[in-house]
């Protein structure tokens, strides 16, 4: 069954890969410049958007050559996901949390990488997961480490990933359109892998070269709502309505275009076309859950049960699948001692575990598609009916490891770690 459920997730990845979604929507581009003319320049951030780079800059020499030889650009990844490239620039930096490395990165890509663009250039941008922490240029008024404590106390706090965006949109130089207007006049195609629900191209990176519908007063009543303390410049910042991002139909992303490459949707349409041919009853329940991790694990738990006591509302063997952007809220009680280490997918998983404990033959991975959940190299987890008892011969509690947030160190303990 592990290895069952790993090649359906094997599956999944295979939709979101670069290297197999981007070149059908490179094949489409009919918008290139004149070589004569105006010149293509490649900028990005995300954890895919070296790989991304990568088949550009491949594609672009066998098919664009003309365009290639004077290619040049930037793309920020995160550490350990870099993809050599000769053309484009590859610069690592730090991920959930922005780092000085990113942010002077970012600052350079904003003052240099995009300076003097005229009107018969093309810009290609290519965004993905991870890009909000990777492009960090505070607005003006505000340190990198003010923006810093922001972007951490967000993590903590069990907001959603639209509501992180819509703040660090506003605390931004670069997020939230700002790119795309420091490309202008040059044209804008922007080739976008999904990590959020919705498939919000605003949402995705923190949307640096789309217009933005969230105002400075929704980034306010977010801060409050989580009650998040921030610095007196963070607050000045977003009180100045002139500060505001450029909104839905401004004129100045007229001639720019946004592809969708690959969304969760794709991946677990995958995923299902797999399983189907390997004879085995595929039902997708969302590709847009939302909602702290343990109380998502708890209602697929409790769809499971059905199905094991009734056979409803599908019957067994069945694989369920489903997709989005959990939370985890960090309690106020847990010290710095006694918090583990973990992520959305192994929370899940931890809570999951407890309650399929006694049905049989439950089997299960939540894994990301970026191989990173939480901060760690590690894409998720396995758990079985047997998980718990398993963990209670070993001595491993974990009832604590729940408590503590400690899903990646309860499960390298039972050697149940996904690694890509």
């Amino acid at each position: 069954m592990r290895n069952f459920l790993r090649h359906t997730f094997d599956a999944a990845l295979s939709a979101a890969l670069p290297v197999d979604c981007l070149p059908p929507h490179l094949a489409k581009v009919d918008e290139l410049p004149d070589p004569a003319q105006g010149r293509i320049v490649v900028l990005g951030a995300g954890k895919a958007s070296a790989a991304m780079a990568a088949v550009v800059e491949s594609y672009a020499k066998a098919h664009w050559p003309e365009h290639w030889q004077t290619m040049s650009g930037l793309v920020i990844t995160r550490y350990g996901h870099a993809v050599p490239c000769e053309r484009i620039e590859i610069v690592e930096a730090a991920h959930p949390v922005p780092d000085e490395t990113g942010y002077q990165a970012a600052r350079r890509m904003l003052q240099q990488t995009v300076k003097g663009l005229s009107a018969t250039d093309l810009v290609i941008a290519l965004i993905s997961g991870g890009g909000s922490a990777l492009l960090s240029v505070p607005a003006a008024g505000i340190s990198l480490a003010e923006k810093q404590a922001v972007h951490s106390a967000l993590l903590a706090s069990g907001a959603t990933i639209h509501e992180m965006n819509a703040v660090r949109k506003h605390l931004s130089a670069i997020k939230g359109g700002r790119l795309a207007l420091a490309c202008a006049p040059a044209r804008v195609l922007t080739l976008l892998i999904s990590d959020v629900t919705g498939d919000d191209p605003g949402s995705i990176a923190s949307g640096p070269t789309v217009p933005d519908s969230t105002t400075c007063q929704q980034a306010l009543d977010i801060l409050k709502k989580y009650a998040i303390e921030v610095p007196v410049a963070i607050n000045q910042q977003l009180a100045q309505t002139c500060q505001e991002t450029p909104k839905p139909g401004d004129s100045r992303f007229a001639a720019n275009r946004v592809v969708m490459a690959s969304t969760p949707a794709m991946a677990l349409n995958a995923a299902a076309a797999y399983a189907r041919s390997q004879g085995v009853a595929c039902h997708i329940l969302a590709d847009s859950i939302e909602g702290e991790a343990q109380d998502v694990a708890r209602m697929h738990a409790a769809i499971v049960r059905q199905v094991a006591r009734y056979n409803q509302p599908f019957s067994r063997p069945s694989l369920l699948l489903s997709g989005g952007e959990t939370s985890v809220t960090l309690q106020g009680n847990l010290s710095e001692q006694k918090l583990g280490e973990g992520g959305r997918n192994v929370d899940f998983l931890l809570a999951l575990a407890l309650e399929i404990k006694d049905l049989p033959e439950v089997y299960a991975l939540a894994a990301d598609t970026d191989g990173v959940d939480g901060s760690c190299e590690v894409a998720g987890a396995y758990v079985d009916n047997h998980t718990a008892s398993r963990a209670a011969a070993q001595g491993i509690s974990l009832t604590d490891a729940l408590a503590r947030h400690d899903g990646h160190g309860f499960f390298a303990a039972l050697g149940d770690q996904l690694i890509t």
